[in-house]
């Protein structure tokens, strides 16, 4: 590893090592710069080594993959090489961020042709973040930041803590950014308690971390490290940082291979979820070919695909798959389909009468509904019998 050394003497003479032996042991070398210290360790894995359920250079035709597709998705590869994904977590003092909020672990992985690199930067104590940014920011090239509730968390703390430095080291570089937790959520918060990294591992892609320290112990055995210097601890927090951005990795793969491949890796409820965010993005034939391919078995992408259509003014199809979705006896919502329905009689049709009644019938089925917000159950209501109102008056009832 390269370390730069500050050409200072004196002041470098000033940072003492403790345990440098087994440091050294530890694939960790002692980074200086004015007068200041940190430690940079960097392990390598190669690409065969699997990570739940995906070898680590699964990456690289998963970013083939995003090069050739004609969508456009918050994680899409397109122009990115593997190697230009920097997959990133920090270790701080607390959760809470803020200036009081120290970050004290810097770590990343990056994908090559021949090799995965993990880097991590280790704050020695305090009077050391200009030595810690500074080894962590002057080779940076990164195009795109990878993190796990990153965008919340890990990089606004990490642009707090370098405002503190900021006359002393280079400047942030402008950074994409991948935020997996948003992902994560969309796809599979119905089945989870807690959307968190460590679920995610366990239930969606069949990690199992052996001998882990919690990362909620983390800050606790930074501050003993700071006064002791005794290692076992902080590198169990390192061993932890590690395997996150390992996860990360394993994690984008499997999100990719979801939104990208055809739908016999994904539940019904995966394919659902996507084809609605394709919608939410405007990317409406991908979402249509989604729920095209659940529609017989989910009322919601029915109801969804029924939209769509509409909105291409292909009302004969709206009108069927919204009649499908009332049938389906699993639909808690049918309102709603006999809503659009009455809508489509009423205003494409003209076929008042029909119009009448699944608007009456729309009435009945949310009045019927328990658990409303009363303002919100007040204005629906009112809504409905305005639209029965006015086909009454069409049809001189």
């Amino acid at each position: 590893m390269n370390v730069e050394h500050d050409s200072t003497s004196n002041l470098v003479s000033k940072n003492t090592i403790c345990n440098e032996k087994e440091w050294e042991s530890f694939q960790t070398s002692v980074y200086r710069f004015q007068g200041e210290h940190c430690f940079i360790r960097e392990k390598e894995y190669s690409l065969d080594h699997k990570h739940g359920k995906y070898q680590l250079k699964d990456l690289i035709p998963i970013m083939k993959l995003w090069q050739n597709a004609d969508v456009e998705h918050p994680l899409s590869g397109k122009g990115h090489h593997s190697s230009d994904l920097f997959f990133f977590d920090t270790e701080t003092t607390g959760l809470s961020g803020g200036v009081g909020t120290t970050i004290f672990l810097l770590g990343y992985a990056r994908v090559f042709s021949d090799k995965v690199v993990i880097r991590q930067h280790l704050l020695p104590g305090p009077g050391n973040e200009v030595a810690l940014y500074q080894s962590f920011l002057e080779n940076v090239n990164y195009k795109t930041l990878v993190t796990y509730n990153g965008k919340a968390f890990d990089w606004p703390q990490v642009k707090t803590r370098h405002t503190l430095v900021r006359e002393h080291v280079p400047k942030l570089p402008a950074f994409g950014h991948f935020d997996l937790l948003h992902a994560s959520r969309r796809l599979w918060k119905s089945k989870m308690e807690a959307v968190r990294l460590v679920n995610v591992e366990k239930e969606i892609l069949e990690i199992e971390r052996q001998d882990d320290i919690p990362g909620f112990l983390a800050p606790m055995i930074y501050v003993d490290f700071v006064k002791t210097q005794e290692m076992q601890g902080i590198k169990g927090v390192m061993k932890h940082n590690e395997w996150d951005v390992l996860t990360l990795i394993t994690l984008y793969i499997h999100l990719s291979k979801l939104l990208l491949l055809d739908g016999n890796e994904r539940s019904e409820l995966e394919d659902f979820e996507i084809g609605r965010w394709y919608d939410t993005l405007g990317e409406k034939e991908a979402a249509a070919s989604i729920y095209e391919n659940i529609v017989e078995s989910s009322w919601k992408a029915a109801m969804k695909l029924g939209y769509l259509k509409k909105k291409e003014r292909r009302f004969c199809e709206a009108e069927l798959l919204f009649k499908q979705a009332l049938a389906d006896p699993l639909n808690d919502s049918k309102e709603e389909a006999c809503e659009e329905l009455s809508k489509i009689y009423e205003h494409q049709k003209k076929s008042y009468d029909t119009a009448l009644l699944y608007a009456e019938k729309a009435l009945k089925n949310y009045n019927e509904k328990a658990n409303q917000p009363k303002q919100k159950k007040e204005k629906k209501l009112a809504d409905f019998i305005k639209r029965i109102t006015r086909i009454q008056k069409k049809l001189d009832i």
